[in-house]
């Protein structure tokens, strides 16, 4: 660099020489990029983030858990232990169809008659099919539902509703106003006038189930159950208990058109 006298006697510090290359003029967010980039991090910052991540992953873990048994906490005492019977009578008749096929294979392998003994299972296996079937009339303890519906707003899925809570607190036979219920049976067509298999039903609704009443009941009356959901729709359902019940409706015998038996 060089210091010359201009015409006013002054001297000129500070050029830069002649062909000398401009200097680079950084902007603000360029001087902040080079200040963030490469990160330069501290073993005590990496600690830090570890332990944050940590706790965090802890805390939605919890969250989660609370969210799961947010609805049975909610339940009252007496629902909670509804629910508990249900689940034990449940496991107690899967324990005795157990015992019963257990006894029936004795029978056969101690019978010193097996092709008398087999007949003899056979002919009561085909009346059991029957019944679910809906083919034979059956008869046994169990309970009448009669839904009854003043404003006609109950709707043909809430009585699906209702069956598929008899059949999971074991019912075995299901007959509504007249019509056999079993595996193929459908509801259809509008409040007040539903169809059950084709067939027009009007209130009020009459159920026979056989089954232990004492599963079927309370089955009806859990919390968010058919009987709740009706009361929503100012239906009412009335459940009796009875040591007879008579299931005579009958469904005639269909041949299937594409299944058929195969050998063991």
């Amino acid at each position: 660099m060089s210091n010359e006298a201009n015409p006013n006697g002054e001297g000129r510090t500070g050029e830069q020489p002649p062909g000398a290359p401009a200097p680079t003029v950084l902007s603000g967010r360029q001087r902040l990029n080079e200040g963030l980039w490469p990160p330069r991090i501290s073993r005590a910052q990496l600690i830090v983030a570890l332990l944050l991540f940590v706790l965090g992953l802890g805390l939605a873990i919890q969250v989660r858990s609370n969210s799961d048994n947010s609805a049975l906490r909610g339940a009252r005492q007496e629902d909670l232990v509804r629910i508990l019977d249900e689940v034990d009578d449940r496991t107690q008749r899967l324990q005795d169809e157990k015992q019963r096929l257990d006894d029936q294979r004795t029978e056969l392998e101690n019978s010193s008659d097996q092709a008398e003994e087999a007949r003899k299972q056979t002919l009561e296996k085909e009346r059991q099919l029957g019944i679910l079937a809906g083919t034979v009339a059956a008869h046994g303890p169990g309970i009448t539902l009669t839904i009854s519906d003043p404003s006609g707003a109950v709707e043909p899925d809430m009585l699906l509703d209702a069956i598929q809570e008899l059949r999971a607190a074991g019912a075995e036979a299901i007959e509504v106003d007249g019509v056999r219920v079993v595996a193929s049976t459908y509801f259809s067509g509008d409040p007040g006038a539903i169809e059950v298999d084709g067939r027009e039903v009007a209130p009020p609704y009459e159920f026979k189930v056989i089954g232990k009443p004492q599963d079927l009941e309370p089955a009806l009356n859990i919390p968010g159950g058919i009987v709740q959901t009706l009361e929503k729709e100012q239906a009412t359902a009335q459940v009796a208990r009875a040591d007879d019940i008579v299931v005579d409706a009958l469904r005639p015998a269909e041949r299937p058109d594409y299944a058929r038996s195969s050998p063991q």
